[in-house]
């Protein structure tokens, strides 16, 4: 493509012409070559086209002494082009891998600006896929990891878009040599101790150097891995149609899966169904990890087994699957006594307790199983509760957790199971709403 071509910005708009209509466009704007070049052309593009309202955001990271001048270069450039901008300082946590910290930060941030509606358009471009094709390669990825960057996908309550994939860096310097732009040159650009830097200074070169096509044609691989991985995934999508029957406790709020109908498919099959369904709660496990789910899927049938991913935990228990996070695996609050019954109970990482119809005298207290609880039944007499939870076939995760209501010591009702909620000639019942998932960001 060349960069004096009139029909660059009239292809650039035609790839954007789906996301027309949302309610803004904002930048994700470094100051660097890239953002610097899809920052103009969009501002130029915004001046003869109705287009959605433009911004852009800077993240500073504040991991190096010259980055601090970096907002205010991006002031000065938005300033001049008339496109509002957003600075966010983020703190980025240290860890084995400093790129993928401060890619988290950074992300994280973009997710929290991003509202409904709205797009937010990054400059990655035909290098930085090819880059990422084979760092991936390397590190042993899959069909997914292979496909490289997605043109698009959600983000947050928005969507991510790349505009400027078919891009390449030397178009864009081209480009923004003829433009007179000026940009930010990261010195850690040059460190190659980085992986990404090593591939860029002193693999991709002897590569270009063997085979000049060699970044188009692995862009074109990433294109086809992408078209495999879509058919994965409608694969994916069969298979889970098939675990997904509903469960009588739903109420939980909590994603599950029938296990029967995902052991009876091909381990790959497994994998591949599983890999789709868990992508959106955690980063995914690599090849050597994917023996605790052959762990949760192999245990005896009275087992709880249990399968620890990144960012969450995968339980097995009343022949289904149930993924747990945030609120699910942190310890309960001390239990204690409910001092006005009439009004709704908030409980810290326990969701909210309420009780309908004519409120049982007092004094009322909140506690959980600790194990050898009996339970008074009209007809039925004492009742271990232990043996009441088997009887509704509470999953193992989840009776820890169920609040009890006691007055002095008599347990009076169990949340939420039908028969043990409260009393029927009294007229009242104990309900819990458990606490939300907390997803965290990947």
């Amino acid at each position: 493509m060349n960069p004096s071509d009139l029909d660059w910005p009239a292809r650039l708009l035609l790839s954007l012409q789906p996301w027309r209509n949302a309610t803004a466009w904002r930048i994700a704007f470094s100051g660097g070559l890239d953002s610097t070049v899809l920052l103009h052309l969009l501002a130029h593009l915004a001046r003869t086209e109705s287009l959605p309202a433009l911004s852009a955001i800077h993240v500073h990271h504040g991991l190096q002494a010259v980055a601090d001048a970096w907002p205010e270069h991006c002031r000065s450039v938005c300033a001049a082009l008339g496109v509002p901008l957003q600075i966010v300082c983020v703190q980025v946590k240290p860890g084995a891998s400093l790129e993928r910290a401060a890619r988290d930060a950074r992300y994280h941030a973009f997710i929290e600006v991003t509202r409904p509606g709205e797009v937010l358009l990054t400059a990655q471009h035909r290098d930085d896929q090819a880059e990422t094709l084979l760092f991936r390669l390397l590190r042993g990825a899959g069909v997914r990891g292979l496909s490289g960057m997605p043109r698009q996908r959600p983000l947050g309550r928005g969507h991510l878009l790349r505009p400027l994939l078919d891009v390449t860096r030397a178009e864009l310097e081209a480009y923004a040599g003829a433009h007179g732009l000026s940009w930010i040159e990261d010195p850690s650009n040059q460190d190659r101790q980085y992986s990404r830097n090593y591939l860029r200074h002193q693999v991709f070169p002897v590569l270009i150097q063997r085979w000049p096509q060699a970044v188009a044609t692995m862009a074109r691989s990433a294109a086809h891995l992408t078209e495999a991985q879509g058919l994965l995934e409608e694969l994916a999508d069969m298979d889970l149609r098939e675990a997904s029957a509903a469960s009588e406790f739903d109420w939980l709020g909590l994603r599950s899966l029938e296990l029967a109908p995902l052991a009876q498919l091909s381990v790959a099959r497994q994998r591949n169904a599983l890999s789709h369904w868990l992508e959106p709660l955690t980063r995914l496990p690599d090849t050597d990890h994917w023996s605790g789910w052959e762990d949760l899927r192999d245990a005896n049938g009275d087992a709880c087994p249990v399968w620890r991913l990144a960012d969450g935990e995968l339980h097995r228990a009343g022949g289904r699957i149930w993924w747990l996070s945030g609120c699910w695996l942190r310890p309960l609050p001390v239990a204690g006594a409910w001092q006005d019954p009439a009004s709704p109970l908030a409980i810290p990482d326990n969701g909210v307790l309420s009780l309908t119809g004519q409120i049982p005298d007092g004094p009322l207290q909140i506690r959980y199983r600790e194990g050898g609880e009996v339970m008074i039944l009209p007809g039925r007499g004492h009742r271990d509760l232990k043996r009441l939870l088997n009887e509704n076939g509470v999953p193992s995760f989840v009776r820890g957790r169920l609040p009890l209501l006691y007055k002095n010591d008599q347990l009076l009702a169990v949340a939420n199971l039908k028969g043990l909620d409260g009393s029927v000639s009294g007229g009242w019942n104990l309900h819990w709403q458990p606490p939300g998932e907390d997803l965290g960001l990947r």
